[in-house]
């Protein structure tokens, strides 16, 4: 499927890197999940970093994932995740 994701890497503050199969890029926060249920286990930035991908959805090895479907809604495209970053890569050395 196209909403597939093909690349996954956590980053600090309990956020995601996150690329799709049809190109999208961007960041994921997870920081409004951590006090529901299955998601508390991600509190341990340890285990939060063992994130994966199966069957092409966001998984954990406690079986916790984010359905395509909130990932696409709520993640930040790359560009306004870290605006920042782009300014400064621009910019002569």
């Amino acid at each position: 499927m196209y909403w597939d994701v093909k690349t996954v890497k956590p980053l600090p503050n309990y956020r995601i890197y996150v690329e799709i199969e049809d190109g999208r890029k961007g960041i994921f926060d997870l920081k409004p999940y951590l006090d529901r249920g299955v998601f508390r286990e991600l509190r341990n930035v340890h285990y939060f970093n063992q994130v994966s991908i199966l069957f092409g959805a966001v998984t954990w090895p406690n079986e916790q994932d984010v359905a395509p479907e909130t990932l696409l809604a709520e993640m930040l495209p790359l560009e306004q995740a870290n605006p920042r970053k782009e300014v400064l890569r621009d910019r002569p050395r």
